[in-house]
């Protein structure tokens, strides 16, 4: 099924944001039993369909976020069992609207980037016994009425007044002759595309870990881990009295910390019945670890942890990688990567859950690509945003937006932030992430399908270049949130952010040519070669003076050394200096967004182990394992987001659950665990594990496209030996520590890594 018969129809009547459409219709006598059923989903919205009363899915937040001015997705479900009841003459169909990301405020503005109305489009296939088809679609037949719902928001939150509810309002016999009618609304459905990758859902409940009163008489609600979704809430009390729940990811003085959240309310309000009432806020997430409840019938002595249920909500992404070692810290921050990664995947690849922002800021994904593609199955989650990146960038001319889907061109660009062009790291995800994803999945086609936006990048970078061949003027981010910046100057950085952005448009050719051999493009393979080499000379030319990089600093010898743009003799001199920088830190974490997925890879890569496992292990401020310390339990998006006193960094921008620092995890899969794919899709692997540190041991795991490869290291009396699982039809090469090489086939072996333990 292509065409569309059916319209979107949106209700007569705004009902709060979150209107209830039905439609009952018969079945066509006749022609035998229900055979087979599919219902199509769209919305200008958000929708939860129903049949019989009955939720059609598990999906929640329907259909997403998307550039909704090129492609809005439609969900198919197979709904036979639902329709094909003995019995049934009838079938109601419904579907209950909520603002989502097209009709809600998003940004810093309040007005709604995309459109003013909400509505449904729903198409339902019935086919027959004799092969007979019924068609049911939404059209102006349809009835609108009110929910429960007074309120929804995706940064506000959510308000229920469980009075309102119409419990069989989705159901036969249900009286609707007081309810509004519906009308067309205009969308162009040559937009509609299916949805290519997963839907939201619901994954987990999670138990309060503790419930207490704050030294402000406030009620408050730890779950122990800091998470994305909302509480489901089990409550009895008088008719008309409120309870209200806040959200927030830390505290500060021991009181609810809201400020980190800026405008956004993050606040669910239900109002009672008067008997047993269950909410659940499903047209609003939250990011959360601390819940405040306000008007709890009969105070805290009255909850029960089962009232007040934390149900995390993502993206339904299959898990791929594993981790453990002997340092628990190590473990915890992993751990936090993997939160963070599952918080901040929900639908789009955002920054952060929790304020008012939420956006698929580029930079961000760019850094962490190569971790998400190891932890989950991420291929078709990715690629479905890579369409968007497309649609985007071709609408600006080539400009790789900072933000996809960029609500930004509607909000106006701040002005620290123009003028407005490509720029380094953030654009350069039109490269970066496919190309992560074919290391991981050696899936041609998704790199076939990303190609032309990574080309076109490309070469509007080149046209950016001076006239010495370097990138240098006009807005870039550089090395964002250096440590050593200012709270209110996150682009204060000490890398040269020309050095910065030519560095990564040499990555970004050599990417693209790579790609271009790969799908057989010879002369655009040849074009980008030529690019690359001319960037590498240019680099060397403006950048590198004898045995010194301009600035200095240990992001700009990071990305020379890991991007290969030294000569091996350069290489040694690079990472030697490299090493003294990071002792003169005290083996702090001196890099920004910029530099620190590629610090560790550049320390280890150039001989600087030791270096590399005491910059990892550091548990000062600034540092990985200083939010482990002080009890993190997802990435930051500040080094210093909690400070060492308790209080919340005083910079306007601080998030508690940003993945992009977390990138460190990708050098902990490959370099310590010891899993790398030597081929695209892990057709060949390397194992190669470098122990380090006070480890005792560490092993990763992984479920490749071949099957699970499996890596574990341990430190004995005189050796250091492994035990490693290779996949069925795939070759492995084992590295030892002294760089000596060993073919493994599939199946389990047993080898030594260091003849010293």
């Amino acid at each position: 099924m292509t065409d569309w018969i059916g319209e979107f129809i949106a209700p007569d009547e705004d009902f709060d944001g979150a209107p209830l459409l039905r439609k009952e219709v018969a079945l066509t006598g006749g022609h035998g039993p229900v055979v087979h059923a599919i219902m199509r989903v769209s919305a200008l919205g958000v929708i939860e369909p129903s049949i019989n009363g009955v939720p059609v899915s598990e999906d929640v937040l329907t259909p997403g976020w998307t550039s909704f001015e090129w492609r809005l997705r439609y969900a198919e479900y197979d709904v036979t069992p639902m329709i094909a009841v003995p019995g049934k003459d009838s079938v109601v169909l419904g579907a209950a609207l909520g603002n989502g990301w097209y009709r809600g405020r998003l940004g810093w503005e309040e007005k709604p980037p995309y459109g003013p109305e909400l509505a449904a489009l729903i198409e339902t296939h019935i086919t027959f016994e004799d092969g007979h088809v019924q068609i049911i679609v939404t059209d102006p037949t349809w009835r609108s009425g009110p929910s429960a719902v007074t309120f929804n928001s995706l940064y506000d939150g959510q308000h229920v007044d469980a009075r309102r509810e119409q419990p069989e309002w989705n159901r036969a016999g249900f009286d609707d002759s007081a309810w509004g009618g519906t009308h067309i609304a205009e969308f162009d459905k040559t937009k509609l595309e299916p949805y290519i990758g997963p839907p939201v859902r619901r994954q987990q409940s999670i138990a309060p870990v503790k419930i207490w009163s704050s030294p402000a008489g406030k009620l408050l609600v730890d779950y122990g881990q800091n998470l994305v979704g909302w509480v489901r809430v089990v409550v009895r009390g008088e008719s008309g009295q409120q309870v209200t729940l806040r959200h927030a990811e830390v505290l500060e003085h021991d009181e609810l910390g809201t400020r980190p959240l800026r405008t956004a309310k993050a606040t669910d309000v239900y109002t009672l019945s008067g008997g047993t009432d269950r909410f659940e806020p499903s047209f609003t997430f939250h990011g959360f670890r601390y819940v405040e409840v306000d008007g709890w019938p009969g105070g805290i002595e009255a909850i029960t942890p089962s009232d007040l249920a934390a149900v995390v909500v993502t993206s339904q992404l299959q898990p791929l990688g594993t981790f453990a070692s002997s340092n628990p810290l190590l473990n915890q921050l992993h751990e936090n990567v993997v939160w963070g990664m599952r918080g901040n995947f929900l639908d789009v690849p955002t920054d952060c859950p929790q304020r008012d922002e939420r956006l698929g800021w580029t930079g961000d994904i760019a850094a962490f690509a190569p971790t998400a593609a190891y932890l989950f199955d991420v291929n078709d989650f990715l690629r479905d945003w890579l369409r968007d990146l497309a649609a985007e960038q071709a609408a600006q001319d080539g400009i790789v937006p900072f933000v996809v889907p960029d609500i930004l061109k509607y909000m106006g660009i701040p002005e620290g932030f123009k003028p407005l062009d490509s720029t380094a790291v953030w654009s350069d995800a039109a490269a970066w992430v496919p190309w992560a994803m074919w290391q991981a999945y050696g899936d041609t086609e998704a790199l076939a399908e990303a190609f032309p936006a990574m080309v076109s990048h490309g070469r509007r970078v080149q046209g950016l270049l001076s006239a010495r061949g370097v990138w240098e003027g006009g807005f870039q981010f550089g090395d964002w949130l250096d440590p050593d910046a200012p709270p209110e100057h996150a682009d204060q950085a000490k890398a040269d952010p020309a050095v910065v952005a030519t560095a990564s448009a040499y990555r970004t050719a050599w990417i693209i040519s790579e790609a271009a051999a790969v799908l057989g493009d010879t002369q655009t393979a040849a074009e980008f070669a030529r690019h690359a080499g001319d960037l590498r000379d240019a680099f060397h030319s403006a950048y590198v003076d004898g045995q010194r990089i301009l600035s200095d600093c240990t992001t700009v010898y990071s990305l020379a050394i890991v991007f290969d743009l030294l000569d091996d003799d350069e290489k040694a001199w690079a990472g030697d200096r490299l090493a003294e920088l990071v002792a003169e830190s005290g083996h702090h974490i001196s890099t920004g967004f910029a530099g620190t997925p590629f610090i560790m890879d550049a320390l280890s890569s150039t001989g600087h182990i030791d270096t590399a496992y005491r910059l990892l292990l550091q548990q000062e401020c600034p540092s990985w394992l200083y939010p482990v310390t002080v009890g993190a339990t997802t990435i930051w998006e500040r080094w210093d987001s909690m400070l060492p006193d308790g209080t919340i960094n005083p910079g306007e921008m601080t998030s508690f659950n940003h993945y992009a620092l977390g990138a460190v995890a990708d050098w902990m899969h490959r370099v310590l665990g010891g899993i790398a794919p030597l081929d695209p899709g892990y057709s060949r692997i390397l194992i190669a594990p470098q122990p380090g540190g006070d480890l005792d041991w560490a092993e990763v795991g992984l479920e490749t496209p071949h099957g699970r490869a499996h890596v574990r290291w341990e430190r004995g009396a005189q050796t250091i030996d492994a035990q490693v699982t290779v996949p069925e039809g795939v070759t492995a090469v084992f590295r030892d520590v002294d760089g000596n090489e060993t073919l493994l086939d599939a199946g389990k072996h047993k080898t030594t890594l260091a003849g010293k333990g």
